[in-house]
């Protein structure tokens, strides 16, 4: 995955919809990354000016009005399972398009934005910021040498567990999406960089989801708080995928080859103490190769700009390629085939985590013949889904649990302090 040189261009006007993780977006738009902040959209009407003010742009509660606002791109930062449907009228009104995890929340999603993207011919791309930090970046310069060889098996983590009042300032509402979200669909951020690393595809997936009820009980979420995915690459090799709030925060990669292994070092922390590790059984290793290193890495280039920014850098990364992959008109690596693909391993896992971890094939995106087949499975655990008439998934292998009185009372007790209008 090349970096290249910011364009010294006219700047891309950018609209960024939601005001809440939006704003990592909205202050990272600027000549330094070559996105103009022009205007922004949400439902919540009083946060939304507010921010509007400070920001200094236009505001929108309605977003066919924000579509037509005067501007080149989209940055869709609203909820988790809404982005597929912004991202399609997006590109229908001649807008391209980044898009936070996940890019579809049904296999249908995937197989209409695809469609959608190939139909406008705009720039589309998956912000996975996972992919840019110092470490993955510099673990995917090291497999492009080929010094640990063709990739065999590989792990990443992302497991997050967070106090239950954090929680719930994140989470407004008894619907969100963080309370009803399966515990295999937020698998980007542990799977899109090894993804990145390895230039591998997933062809197959299994998935077991961790059923502990008990580690819920202080919020209203009902579904299950971990899992484990196994995806089957492309090339034969093997990724395991851990997550999501289970006890013991892990953010952690590992990359096996048929020459050697390399890894981000586990230790304290949100990435433990930035390092990696590369090495070679001895009698594999050539001459001029040492057996164990372990450093610091950096990013290739605009370090000072990244270390400014979000999630390990990331979010100064994916603005940045973004912008540059609007002004070459080329396609970003995170395209639309590759970010539909690591979102729809977290919808094929929970499937198979329902059917106690069958394995099930993943469609290629890439040709019509081969997605087609997956045009209407549109089967969601949301709630907001359910009602547009989506098919019904439970969000736990428990199946459809209710949220315990003890979690919801103190939710909403958050939720009326933060001046969250809603249930």
């Amino acid at each position: 995955m090349a970096t290249k040189r910011i364009s010294k261009t006219k700047s891309v006007r950018v609209g960024v919809v939601g005001v809440g993780r939006g704003q990592s977006f909205m202050q990272g738009a600027g000549p330094r990354v070559g996105l103009k902040l022009v205007a922004i959209c949400d439902r919540w009407q009083a946060r939304l000016e507010e921010v509007g003010r400070r920001y200094g742009v236009a505001t929108y509660t309605d977003y066919d009005a924000f579509l037509a606002h005067d501007m080149d791109a989209v940055i869709l930062a609203n909820y988790f399972h809404e982005h597929a449907p912004f991202a399609i009228r997006a590109l229908e009104a001649g807008r391209h398009v980044m898009s936070e995890c996940t890019c579809n929340a049904t296999l249908g999603e995937g197989v209409a934005l695809c469609r959608a993207v190939e139909k406008s011919g705009r720039i589309y791309m998956l912000a996975e910021n996972a992919v840019f930090t110092a470490f993955n970046m510099e673990m995917a310069r090291v497999y492009r040498t080929g010094e640990i060889g063709d990739v065999t098996y590989a792990e990443g983590e992302y497991n997050h567990p967070m106090p239950a009042r954090a929680r719930m300032t994140i989470s407004p509402g008894l619907e969100h999406w963080r309370w009803w979200m399966p515990s295999t669909y937020y698998c980007t951020h542990a799977l899109g960089p090894l993804m990145a690393i390895t230039n591998t595809m997933p062809v197959r997936v299994n998935g077991l989801s961790v059923a502990r009820s008990e580690l819920e009980a202080d919020t209203p979420r009902v579904a299950d708080p971990g899992s484990v995915i196994l995806c089957r690459m492309d090339n034969g090799a093997v990724f395991k995928i851990l997550g999501l709030h289970l006890p013991g925060h892990s953010n952690w990669y590992r990359v096996h080859g048929t020459r050697g292994a390399m890894e981000l070092v586990r230790g304290p922390g949100y990435y433990g103490p930035g390092q990696i590790r590369v090495w070679h059984e001895e009698w594999m290793r050539k001459p001029d190769e040492p057996a164990d290193r372990t450093y610091v890495p950096d990013w290739p280039e605009h370090a000072d700009l990244a270390r400014q920014a979000g999630h390990g850098g990331g979010d100064f990364w994916t603005s940045y390629e973004f912008a540059n992959a609007i002004r070459s008109g080329k396609q970003p690596y995170l395209d639309v085939y590759r970010g539909v693909a690591m979102s729809s391993v977290g919808i094929l896992a929970w499937k198979s985590a329902l059917a106690n971890g069958a394995p099930l094939d993943m469609p290629d995106f890439r040709s019509e013949a081969a997605r087609a087949p997956y045009a209407g499975d549109n089967y969601s655990p949301f709630p907001s889904h359910w009602r547009q008439g989506y098919g019904r998934l439970p969000a736990s292998i428990l199946g459809t649990l209710k949220p315990s009185k003890k979690g919801v009372a103190a939710a909403k007790e958050v939720w009326k302090e933060m001046g969250y209008p809603g249930k």
